[in-house]
């Protein structure tokens, strides 16, 4: 009986140094920039910078199906998937455009403009630069899924409507911790709000 106690003591102990290790770890991670306009009880208004994203669209059309798919193209390409076999810093979040079909993706790192970039060895992967925007957020912990991300949605889209704050069609799940990160988990759902000037409340 001793000696499982000792030995559950060293695999919790081994546990909590490898979530605290991966918790410090992504938390110097490069982020997408953004300006907090308003804060409301359940979520938060934000000014997102301009920033260049490199992406991939997949057939799928759900979370479940297409994350780690998605995961594995882009890592791939970061990881030294590329013609010169750079390898670039991971960002985060990773963003997810969930519909008919799935665009995954990741920030590129700043520094790095489209002409500088190395080109993927995998052609399914593109470019393209995102204009700074106003988006409305709202977050959850835990792991995310299909059923989990479109909650979310649908609390947004009342509380959004509760505030009268108009927002376009187009959202989007954020993810922000590797899959082998168990504590601390974050997830967002945000959505970009039309000529937004504040709550008229």
């Amino acid at each position: 009986m001793k000696k499982m106690l000792i030995v559950f003591l060293v695999i919790t102990g081994l546990f909590v140094i490898m979530q605290s290790f991966i918790y410090y770890s992504s938390s110097s991670i490069e982020k997408h920039a953004y300006k907090v306009l308003k804060e409301y009880d359940d979520f938060e208004v934000r000014q997102y910078e301009t920033a260049l994203f490199s992406s991939v669209v997949l057939s799928d059309s759900t979370y479940e199906e297409s994350s780690n798919k998605g995961f594995r193209v882009l890592a791939g390409y970061i990881f030294g998937g590329n013609d010169t076999g750079e390898k670039i810093a991971m960002t985060s979040p990773v963003a997810m455009e969930i519909g008919d079909s799935t665009k995954m993706s990741f920030m590129v790192p700043s520094g790095y403009t489209e002409e500088n970039l190395p080109k993927p060895n995998n052609n399914k992967i593109f470019f393209e630069k995102k204009e700074g925007s106003v988006m409305a957020a709202i977050r959850f912990g835990g792991w995310a899924n299909d059923e989990r991300i479109e909650e979310y949605k649908q609390k947004l889209i009342a509380l959004l409507q509760k505030e009268g704050i108009a927002h376009s069609d187009k959202f989007m799940y954020l993810g922000y911790n590797p899959p082998y990160a168990v504590v601390n988990r974050l997830n967002e759902v945000v959505v970009e709000l039309k000529n937004w000037v504040g709550s008229p409340n």
